[in-house]
Formats: structure tokens, sequence, C-alpha cells
């Protein structure tokens, strides 16, 4: 492989890396903005729900009791019937972005990964488990998280139809304002190249232990991984 190819997949990677850990980090601060939100009920009648009780959450997330305790108040608060509509949460998800920018392809997607059961509707122990994850999880559960977003259908592998659908919503979100010629033949032939360096076994799908040998073995998505950490 030539120099020049290698020095054009180094610049993809990293700035792939950047806009997928800028929107990935958006998506921490959507959820964070949904637990302080004083935004209006948006009037939609939905099922009244409780969440399950403080200890429990304990057990599932990395938060203190007074910590869940100011996230289910701040969730109440923008969801009175306790749970979120994905409309709701692309709402939010928008303000994060320039005016103009089509979010709703990546909120999709991120919605998607936090509504466990895909019921179309975020519980409370949905949005704060996922919060967790990604503010104070591990290196390895950070980058689980990530594999399950580009798993869209959640079959335990990741395409390259559906990376390039991943691929696709991120430039839709920032790409075209750094690269505004980049089309879907540009899209695919650098998802393409991502796959050439990750799929191991060149059988045309990511596992996740081939998504998680690549990521981990490179120093820069580590560091970069620690956006994520923050206190309540």
């Amino acid at each position: 492989m030539s120099v020049n190819i290698d020095m054009e997949n180094f610049s993809f990677k990293n700035n792939l890396r950047r806009r997928t850990l800028y929107t990935l980090k958006s998506a921490v601060n959507a959820l964070r903005q949904i637990a302080n939100s004083e935004l209006e009920e948006l009037g939609e009648q939905l099922p009244r729900y409780r969440p399950d009780s403080i200890a429990a959450l304990r057990k599932l997330t990395r938060f203190s009791e007074p910590e869940l305790k100011r996230l289910y108040r701040g969730f109440k608060a923008e969801c009175p019937t306790g749970v979120v509509r994905e409309e709701t949460f692309k709402l939010i998800y928008s303000q994060f972005f320039p005016q103009g920018a089509n979010t709703g392809p990546y909120a999709h997607y991120v919605f998607n990964t936090l509504d466990q059961d895909r019921s179309g509707l975020l519980s409370f122990e949905e949005f704060v488990t996922g919060l967790s994850v990604l503010s104070r999880g591990s290196m390895e559960e950070k980058l689980r998280w990530t594999f399950s977003l580009y798993d869209i259908n959640g079959d335990g592998y990741i395409t390259k139809e559906e990376m390039t659908e991943i691929v696709s919503a991120i430039y839709e979100l920032m790409g075209k304002i750094v690269e505004p010629i980049i089309d879907d033949d540009a899209i695919r032939e650098r998802v393409e190249r991502i796959f050439q360096k990750m799929d191991m076994n060149r059988d045309g799908v990511l596992t996740l232990d081939e998504f998680l040998d690549c990521c981990l073995r490179d120093e820069d998505i580590t560091r970069s991984m620690g956006v994520f950490d923050s206190n309540f």
C-alpha cells in the first residue's frame, strides 16, 4: 500500500473519529439537557410510567442516590408522563448543532440505541442507564455502546450498509460544513476502507470482538473516549 493511500486513510480515520466522538458527545449533552430542561410539555397523551426504585437504579448505574434524584426531577420536568418520545428527543438534540444541520437521522439512531426495548418511548431507566455508560462507563463499555449504535438492527454484526447509514448521518450533521463536496460514492468508498482495517477475517461484517480489538489498540480512540467522562 502506498504512502499516499496510508495518509489518506489516516486523515479520513481521524476526521471520522472526530465527527463520531463529537456527535456521541452531543448525545450525552442532549441527555443532560433532558435532565435539566424546563421546556413546556408538548401536550401529547402518553401512558403514565413509574421507574424502578432508587435502590434498583443504583445497582443499574454508577450514579449516587442524590444524583439519581436530581436526574429524575429534571426528567419529569421535561417528561411528566415518565417517558420521552423520539420527536421530543430529536427536538432537544437539534439544539446542539448549527441551524440548518440535519440532525434527525443521527438522533434517530442514538434514540434507538437508548430505547433498548424499541418501544418508541424512552423510559427513565433506559435514559439513565445509557447516560451512566456514556459518562461513567469503562472504556470497553463505551465502545460496546458505540458498537450497538452502528449495529442498527441489533443482530450482533455491523454491515457495510449499516456503517454507511451512520457515517452518512454523521456527515449530515457535520461533514457538509467541512467537506461540502462529499457524495454517497465517497462515503461508501471510505466505509470500505474502514472495513479493510477492522474486518480481520474478511467476511464482510464486523463483530463486536473485531470492533473492540481494533479500537482498544488505537491510542487516539481510547484517549478521545475520555471526552464522555463527567461529574453531575
